[in-house]
């Protein structure tokens, strides 16, 4: 079909153009799509090549276990890595790009080591390739064994699944999952009640969780919808040293429960939190007064996840100003999503 597809637009017969065009695109799946893709695109048949990428999007996994994509372009291949949307496991994606390297190597008769995959593989792919997503165990499997990141690159990588670092800019690559395979934001609310009058000084808990999660934000309390608040929320880890923050002026919402008002306030990029490690939050707020929470817990389980609190802050409170109790304060809710 993709033979009289040509010879249809070689000799300008629309209607044949729309009956192979359809055929095509009535038949597209997984395991043709890449056969299918780039003669779409030389053709300029944009509904075809629409319904590509969104069957690209939607079964990338399959696509990229097909036969057809060792033997795409490396412009395409570019275009599927750098691909927001796509809907896999950034492992498989990897495995899928080194395979596309040997083979590549081998049509030239070179020896597929580390350095020519990634010479044939290029940089703009590499550095498009979500590492910091992977599991430590896949990470340690595969990408270790493939031996195409350098020994700095590898550091780094690690140092984020340790939260020595924090976000893609220090790592080297981009820490946040795809959008075709984000998982579901989860609250996890610390207060039973709430009240008015809170004074809007520096806001801060300690705490640790019992499991590996990315902690996307936290919900503060505020006050009306015409009141707006100018906030710095910054982690810490126990020892004092800033893994992320992100600033802002942010306008009050009628919570959910219709109870109080507040408002988000995400990370640009999700913060990995270890099992077990203390972590520092700190609001730095400027406004009037707000609501704040009470009847609060020191333990907090939520879809699996514990947090804990720690009150008696110590030997180690020369890192923490304004630090709330676990029973009244702001940070109502942690957001966050599990590591699968």
């Amino acid at each position: 079909m993709r033979g009289v597809l040509y010879l249809a637009k070689k000799y300008m017969v629309p209607s044949l153009t729309d009956r192979c065009t359809d055929y095509l695109s009535e038949n597209l799946d997984s395991s043709n799509v890449f056969s299918i893709l780039p003669y779409a695109q030389k053709y300029e048949e944009k509904n075809l090549v629409d319904r590509c990428w969104k069957v690209i999007d939607e079964e990338t996994e399959a696509a990229v276990k097909s036969d057809a994509f060792a033997t795409i372009e490396r412009s395409l291949l570019e275009a599927v890595v750098e691909r927001e949307p796509l809907n896999v496991a950034e492992v498989e994606l990897f495995k899928g790009v080194v395979d596309w390297a040997k083979k590549e190597l081998g049509k030239r008769g070179i020896v597929a080591d580390g350095q020519e995959k990634r010479k044939i593989i290029g940089e703009q792919i590499i550095k498009a390739i979500r590492f910091p997503v992977m599991k430590q165990e896949e990470f340690a499997a595969v990408v270790l064994d493939s031996k195409i990141l350098t020994y700095e690159e590898v550091a780094n990588i690690i140092k984020y699944f340790n939260s020595v670092i924090s976000n893609s800019s220090m790592v080297g690559f981009p820490v946040t999952r795809r959008s075709g395979t984000t998982v579901e934001l989860i609250r996890c609310c610390r207060f039973g009640s709430a009240t008015f009058g809170w004074n809007n000084e520096d806001s801060s808990i300690v705490f640790s969780v019992d499991r590996d999660i990315l902690l996307h934000g936290v919900y503060l309390f505020g006050s009306t919808p015409d009141n707006s608040y100018s906030v710095t929320l910054t982690i810490y880890s126990r020892f004092g040293v800033s893994l992320a923050y992100t600033e802002g002026t942010f306008s009050s919402q009628l919570h959910a429960s219709e109870s109080y008002y507040g408002f988000d306030v995400l990370f640009k990029e999700p913060i990995l939190l270890k099992k077990g490690e203390l972590y520092h939050l700190n609001a730095c707020m400027s406004g009037p007064k707000t609501f704040y929470g009470t009847q609060g817990q020191q333990s907090i389980h939520c879809s699996g996840v514990t947090f804990s609190l720690l009150t008696g802050i110590s030997a180690l409170s020369v890192h923490f100003r304004g630090v709330n109790s676990a029973r009244q304060g702001q940070f109502n809710e942690f957001i966050f999503s599990l590591i699968k």
